[in-house]
This record gives structure tokens, C-alpha cells and sequence, in this order.
């Protein structure tokens, strides 16, 4: 767990992580030392002083302690854990990853280069989202209205300051267009970047990341009925934490901080494709369960 040396709130930071959630009027804190008492953070936290913030484990602890106690938390309320930061997404980070981007891009020629970041020394970074474009659990995300072929893309990502530093974690949703990313590569923001195209929630877990032995796991239905499930492990992802904020930081300033998506190593196959109306439940261990509809837009 995290460990400052210069909090005066230290003995929450070396026994216990915090989940922060947001709802329309509040932001709620609930510590693991006391599950599912919520504390109200005072009017003056707020997610852009988190990210700002030297020392955001500090900082929480802080708004716990000076918190009101509330009510229990309607989880249907809730809205992304965000303000003004900024979410970008790695990829090709999972050999799964790696192999479903060839085959789909295989057409076009374009899967040479999928090949080749697997195994670079730089990764595969890109700009995802907005605040305005990322939605919250409970909330609907989008697939393309000129698009054939979609997926979700479930992805452990990663909570980092405005000064590089990586303080928690969350549950990502990277919805993506297989099909106009299979056609050309450079046509990677039009799959990517486009109104309900990623979802975060449905906290921000403050905390040190999680073990190797983390599963991720996803399952998708349709009418009730599950049509795609799986699962993969932290352990599958090629390319550790530090390294990929490291690049996303290099040359670059995040002036209220970033979350970073660290990359799919679940892919459903070829024959897959989300349709409207589909919920999509993304559990990963310790945070808890990020749950979307599809709408088309």
C-alpha cells in the first residue's frame, strides 16, 4: 500500500487504500478499515486538487478524516471518477492484444506494425478520452453508427498525478471499432476517440497497483443471456506501470494529471460484435465491477 514519510495522516497510508466515488452533488470517501461507511469530502476536494497534489494518498486521507459521515452509497447514482484530467490508452501492451490487432488489420497490411511495438522499445500510446466523452458505471457507452464490428476492451487504468507520479487505479472500459482500425491504421482515432467511447469507474481506488496474480476478468450479455466471457491476469501484460507513465509523461505536461489505460488482454474473436442494448460487466479484483450498456451513436 501507498507510503509517504510525510503525511501526518500515515497510519491510514501504510493500513489501509481508499475508494473515492463520485456522485451529481458529492464526492464519497470509504476506507478499507471501515467498508461501506461513507464519509462526504469537504467542498473544497474536489478530483483536479487529487491529481495536483503532491502527495494524493495525504490528501484523501485528509478529506476522510474531515469528512461527514452519509448515507449509504446508491450505486446507481454514481458518475466517472474524473474532473479535467485527461485519459489515454496504451495498447498492444497483451500478446492477445498484439495478435487480434494483426489479424484484423491483416487486409490492409497494416499488421506488421502491430508486430513491431509488441516488441519496441516505445510503446503504443494514444489519446482516448475527455470528461465530457467518458462515462460512469451504470452509464451507457457507444459504439459507432459507421462501424461493423465492436468491442469492449477491459483494461486496469492507472490513476497518475500531475507529476508523474502513479498514486491508484480504477476499471477502463476501451470500446473499440475493429473494423475501421482493421481498414487503415492511421484511422486509429476515428476507432478510438469519438461520444461514449470509454467509461472509468466505479471508483478510483487509492492505493499501491495491484499484484501480478490481478485478474481482469469480462463478461457480456444479451438479453440476459451471456454471449462472451473472459478473463487474464496482470501477470500477461508485457510492459510494467512505471515504464508506460513514463513515456506518456516524456515531453509532455498534464496540468490537472491523466489516467492511463493500460492495455486489453482480452479480445473476443472474429465473429463477436457488441449490439445495441448489450450490458457489459467488467470485475477487477479490489475495485470492484464497472457496468455499461451499449448504445449506438
Amino acid at each position: 500500500m501507498l507510503k509517504t514519510g510525510k503525511s501526518d495522516h500515515s497510519r491510514y497510508l501504510t493500513t489501509m487504500p481508499f475508494r473515492i466515488y463520485r456522485t451529481a452533488t458529492s464526492v464519497l470517501i470509504e476506507s478499507h478499515e471501515a467498508p461501506d461507511i461513507f464519509r462526504e469530502a469537504p467542498k473544497d476536494f474536489c478530483f483536479n486538487s487529487l491529481f495536483n497534489s503532491e502527495e494524493p494518498a495525504g490528501c484523501v486521507a485528509s478529506a476522510y478524516e474531515s469528512g461527514s459521515k452519509t448515507n449509504a452509497l446508491d450505486f446507481s447514482s454514481l458518475m466517472a471518477p474524473i474532473r479535467d484530467q485527461e485519459i489515454w490508452a496504451a495498447g498492444v501492451t497483451y500478446f492477445r492484444s498484439r495478435t487480434a490487432r494483426m489479424e484484423e488489420a491483416e487486409t490492409a497490411g497494416g499488421d506488421i506494425f502491430y508486430d513491431k511495438v509488441y516488441d519496441a522499445d516505445r510503446p503504443e500510446l494514444f489519446f482516448k478520452a475527455t470528461a465530457p466523452r467518458t462515462r460512469g458505471h451504470g452509464d451507457k457507452v457507444a459504439i459507432r453508427s459507421d462501424s461493423s464490428w465492436d468491442v469492449p476492451e477491459p483494461e486496469l487504468t492507472l490513476a497518475i498525478n500531475k507529476h508523474g507520479k502513479i498514486f491508484g487505479h480504477t476499471i477502463g472500459n476501451d470500446m473499440s471499432s475493429r473494423s475501421i482500425e482493421g481498414e487503415n491504421p492511421l484511422y486509429l482515432p476515428q476507432a478510438k476517440v469519438y461520444t461514449g467511447s470509454c467509461a472509468i469507474g466505479p471508483c478510483l481506488l487509492i492505493d499501491d497497483v495491484p499484484e501480478p496474480d490481478t485478474k481482469i476478468a469480462i463478461e457480456i450479455t444479451r438479453g440476459g443471456d451471456a454471449v462472451f466471457s473472459g478473463e487474464t491476469k496482470l501477470s500477461q501484460l508485457k510492459r510494467s506501470f512505471e515504464e508506460l507513465a513514463e513515456f506518456l509523461f516524456r515531453s509532455n505536461d498534464f496540468a490537472n494529471g491523466a489516467y492511463l489505460m493500460t492495455g486489453t488482454g482480452i479480445v473476443p474473436e472474429s465473429d463477436f460484435s457488441l449490439k445495441v442494448n448489450d450490458v457489459i460487466s467488467i470485475t477487477i479484483e479490489g475495485i470492484g465491477i464497472l457496468q455499461n450498456e451499449v448504445e449506438i451513436v
